[in-house]
């Protein structure tokens, strides 16, 4: 317990407010619980708030939330400091993991739907207005495919997630104006598809 006081002190070096992610990360892949503790307090809210942002759920957020957490904690040791910064890389990790879980809900939402469509006794409209949403759906899923990933990414983050583009800069650690570029790029790719297929 001593040498991980000792290395929490040095972290808090130059840091009135105390230590930052950069300073904790390293000493939680090294094992220290204290730093990790202290590590979840330092980036629990922004963590909270990106998974409540994306998938609009508490229950679901808090249980997002708690895996984000233990992911973190279990391969702190693949951050790399030369890449960018640990909050970027906590951030970064949590958003994928809020989108797999939407994902995931999709996919269960898809299933429920399908076998609803098996049950002739449901009225006409609300069938048509399924396969319509449905279609369209595709077509948007079809046209995003041939987007870059960048451009992908970029749309996907501010357009389906609500993120401004200097938060999605920040998100993906990328300058300002090159989101502005790609998003650019990729909205006018997506238009011409979508007036293609449409």
């Amino acid at each position: 317990m001593p040498n991980r006081e000792r290395s929490l002190s040095s972290a808090d070096v130059g840091h009135p407010a105390g230590p930052t992610a950069d300073d904790l990360l390293p000493l939680v892949a090294r094992g220290d619980e204290h730093a990790f503790e202290r590590l979840y307090d330092v980036v629990s809210g922004s963590v909270f708030g990106l998974i409540r942002r994306v998938l609009r759920d508490q229950a679901q957020s808090e249980e997002v939330f708690q895996e984000v957490m233990l992911e973190v904690w279990r391969t702190a040791t693949r951050f790399d400091p030369g890449r960018g910064s640990a909050n970027t890389w906590i951030m970064t990790l949590t958003h994928r993991r809020a989108v797999d879980r939407v994902r995931s809900a999709q996919a269960a939402s898809h299933r429920e739907e399908h076998a609803a469509r098996l049950d002739p006794a449901r009225p006409f409209d609300e069938v048509s207005e399924q396969v319509s949403g449905r279609f369209e759906q595709r077509q948007v899923r079809r046209c995003l495919s041939f987007l870059t990933d960048l451009q992908r990414e970029s749309v996907l983050l501010a357009y389906y997630q609500g993120y401004s583009y200097p938060e999605v800069a920040s998100l993906l650690g990328l300058p300002l104006g090159t989101v502005k570029t790609r998003m650019r790029d990729g909205l006018i790719r997506l238009r011409d598809c979508m007036g293609v297929t449409g």
